[in-house]
């Protein structure tokens, strides 16, 4: 008689672990899904900062504008090797260009070039700003280790580029104040 009282209670002991692990699982569940969400989000922005800046080169007329275009190409096209390459230690995926940054490019390539230099400055100070709380929040709350210290590397640039995109952006008269909506939601819509 004592086996068959041990039985059950052997079986709600297992059961109330395994009950007792699932919040801690879920959590970390949640973590990783933001660990992904910055990696697929911050990977498909330099996709679209490549993107936009060989558009620029095209489109622009503005030195200053061709310039900065060029330089988003050149510091982008690293950034994305090294986003590659952190996705692959972590185990992500590779880096795709998400729609709506496609949609964005969409839009600018079908821009007319009069109204291009300004409307591409002031896109530009709006993706970095959100880049940079991106990786500002990633730096501090991811959970995979490589991409955190990624995001910690990489923040400084990231905010010396928003420094020199506003200088840029305010030299054509671009339109470079956040609005009270765009300063609250990052790249991923959080």
């Amino acid at each position: 008689m004592p086996v068959k009282n041990f039985v059950p209670a052997a079986a709600a002991a297992l059961l109330s672990a395994a009950l007792a692990t699932a919040p801690a699982t879920a959590q970390q569940s949640a973590s990783l899904a933001s660990d992904s969400i910055f990696i697929q989000t911050a990977s498909s922005v330099g996709l679209l900062q490549v993107k936009l800046g060989k558009l620029a080169e095209k489109k622009a007329s503005n030195p200053a504008v061709v310039e900065f275009a060029k330089r988003m190409i050149t510091d982008y096209s690293k950034v994305n090797e090294e986003f590659a390459a952190a996705a692959k230690q972590a185990a992500f995926p590779a880096p795709v260009i998400l729609r709506k940054h496609q949609q964005i490019f969409d839009r600018f390539n079908s821009m007319g070039r009069s109204s291009f230099e300004k409307e591409y400055m002031a896109e530009m100070v709006k993706q970095h700003r959100e880049e940079v709380a991106l990786f500002q929040r990633e730096s501090e709350k991811g959970r995979v280790q490589s991409l955190k210290q990624v995001a910690a590397r990489m923040l400084p640039d990231l905010q010396q580029r928003l420094s020199v995109t506003t200088q840029t952006a305010e030299s054509i008269g671009a339109q470079v104040t956040a609005s009270a909506g765009e300063t609250g939601q990052g790249l991923d819509g959080k």
